[in-house]
């Protein structure tokens, strides 16, 4: 008999509810230089003040600068944690973006 690969989404938002979990879904954004780190640089005052106003909207969950191996400089990779209620609107969230509408930086995960 096959082992079944998936459960439906909806049985673990069931699940994690049940058991007193928020089962909010979020959504990992990685983003990366798309021309060096000066656009991103010049970009980098409006990217936080869209970061704060996603913050005190309680979308974004988490966010951070990704240093560079050795941990003494950056490069200008970033990573977003963000709450949406589809994919689609997480695309939409991160479009808004200074950084990516600018075109510095571009953005990847899973289904991005």
């Amino acid at each position: 008999m096959a082992e079944n690969r998936s459960v439906k989404a909806e049985e673990i938002i069931a699940l994690s509810k049940k058991e007193g979990f928020l089962a909010k879904q979020l959504y990992v954004v990685f983003t990366t230089p798309t021309n060096g780190i000066g656009p991103v640089m010049k970009n980098v005052k409006e990217h936080l003040a869209f970061q704060v106003r996603l913050e005190k909207e309680g979308i974004m969950f988490a966010a951070g600068p990704n240093w560079t191996d050795d941990e003494k400089s950056w490069d200008g990779d970033g990573m977003v944690v963000i709450r949406a209620n589809s994919l689609a609107d997480a695309k939409k969230i991160m479009e808004r973006d200074p950084m990516h509408k600018s075109g510095a930086r571009k953005k990847y995960g899973h289904g991005l």
